[in-house]
């Protein structure tokens, strides 16, 4: 009984986020105000942890909600959350700015220099990060809604494996294994490191 009534719950919390995107994708500016008021903190918590500069955290956390405003409309509520679609989208500008900062570091080395400039090709960047969008979203298409819900619990809000499976009210080994047959088609998909899939499912 306590199962069915935390399912309904989550699936009711679920299904009021994915249509608060939706109403930004038709261009609701109150509903975006509603969306960035519930994700900002995740979003900004995530790109703090990968980048820890405070200067850039706040300018790709602004790049992640100026794209969630403009790319809503691709949302497929059908290939997972919206909370899986923003916070994929962060942690891939957040990725993008480290390398981005670390090949400046290294060329500015090279030459002799003691500053870090990040330099952006905004419409190459825009397509690069369109590609790997469609790539991720695909590749989790592919995944039970358990595992994604798994995935993104693990890896974008840093839960346990004990607190995860608490929330799914499954096993923690059934979780576990749950993830590696999911990380397994990730892999294949998209070529995850070996490091992510050990930290995952450790």
């Amino acid at each position: 009984m306590v199962h069915n009534e935390y399912a309904e719950t989550t699936a009711n919390a679920r299904a009021e986020l994915d249509g608060l995107l939706a109403r930004v994708a038709g261009g609701d500016r109150v509903a975006f105000r509603e969306l960035y008021e519930v994700y900002a903190p995740r979003v900004y918590g995530l790109i703090r942890r990968t980048l820890l500069d405070y200067g850039h955290t706040q300018e790709v956390t602004q790049d992640v909600f100026l794209e969630v405003w403009r790319s809503a409309s691709r949302f497929d509520v059908a290939r997972g959350s919206a909370t899986s679609w923003i916070m994929m989208m962060a942690h891939g500008r957040a990725v993008d700015r480290v390398r981005a900062c670390r090949a400046s570091r290294d060329r500015d080395l090279r030459i002799g220099a003691r500053d870090c400039e990040v330099y952006f090709d905004p419409v190459s960047e825009a397509g690069e990060l369109s590609v790997e969008s469609a790539r991720v979203t695909a590749a989790l298409g592919c995944l039970t809604a358990i595992q994604r819900d798994a995935i993104s619990m693990t890896y974008f809000e840093g839960l346990t494996g004990p607190e995860i499976a608490a929330r799914l009210n499954i096993p923690v080994s059934t979780l576990k294994s749950r993830l590696r047959e999911a990380l397994i088609r990730l892999r294949d998909e998209l070529g995850v490191s070996p490091s992510l899939e050990s930290s995952l499912v450790s």
